[in-house]
């Protein structure tokens, strides 16, 4: 190709000089070199950077590919350029659908990142054309959400956006495997559930923080009569001991008064002992 269009170069500046050089303007020589520029360029196709090139001859798609670049084709042949960097498609109109536990879903948007293969391209112009994003990647996309969604509850669907955006993607890839389309992420832009499911899940966050409330208004006055009830034993008890001093003191002053200041008498025979007490 590089010296096909050397060749062409050459040529026309050889053209050139053929005519500046001549003594006089040869009409032939000229009409020459302005049919040859006029025909120069149908040669010529180029493919921008990020592309395929899809080359076609009277609307029959050829097998080979063409790079990124300059290329060289029959004039009666044209290139069509498919874009190999990674696309976004974002839906325009607002999805709806339902949960798994029969809650509207509405408002929801995504995005979608996706990109085409170089070596199925030409299969995807063949059989689809250029024209792939409305003609199957965006019925696929709507299709997946809405069965993707309809597989959570609704509460899910708020807690594991994450899981149902990794979903959507398989079950995607799965059904663009045979054009070509890989998708890469799916965003979960947007949903909206209805106004009296909204009103329920406010009710019940207030009954959980009320719930909530009075288990830990439970806990404290539990705490509270735990201490009062230790605080009693501790009370008992210390009346108990006060009591016990009390009555051995009493026991002693007794003792005192009744005792006759007589030592006890002390009565034994072998190891037996007996011992008497005062007299009253």
């Amino acid at each position: 190709m590089t010296w096909l269009i050397v060749g062409i170069i050459v040529t026309i500046v050889g053209t050139i000089g053929i005519i500046v050089y001549e003594e006089e303007l040869n009409p032939k020589c000229l009409f020459g070199l302005l049919g040859l520029l006029i025909i120069i360029p149908s040669f010529i196709g180029s493919v921008p950077t990020g592309n395929v090139g899809i080359k076609t001859s009277f609307g029959k798609v050829l097998d080979d590919s063409l790079s990124e670049g300059v290329n060289i084709k029959a004039p009666w042949q044209k290139i069509v350029k498919m874009d190999l960097r990674v696309q976004k498609y974002e839906n325009k109109v607002a999805l709806e659908t339902s949960t798994k536990d029969m809650q509207v879903v509405n408002n929801i948007s995504v995005s979608v990142n996706f990109q085409i293969s170089s070596d199925k391209a030409s299969n995807l112009y063949r059989t689809v054309g250029t024209n792939y994003g409305t003609t199957i990647l965006e019925p696929a996309i709507q299709e997946t959400v809405k069965s993707t969604i309809s597989q959570y509850n609704a509460s899910e669907l708020v807690s594991l956006r994450s899981e149902i955006s990794i979903v959507i993607v398989e079950t995607l890839n799965e059904k663009m495997e045979d054009y070509g389309i890989t998708i890469s992420s799916v965003s979960i832009n947007n949903f909206d559930f209805s106004e009296e499911y909204n009103a329920s899940i406010e009710r019940k966050a207030v009954a959980e923080q009320n719930a909530l409330a009075a288990a830990q208004e439970l806990e404290k006055e539990k705490i509270e009569a735990e201490k009062k009830l230790v605080k009693a034993e501790a009370e008992k008890k210390a009346n108990e001991m006060k009591q016990q001093t009390l009555t051995d003191n009493i026991i002693k002053e007794k003792f005192i008064e009744k005792w006759n200041g007589e030592l006890p008498k002390v009565m034994g025979e072998g190891n037996m002992i007996d011992i008497t007490g005062f007299t009253k």
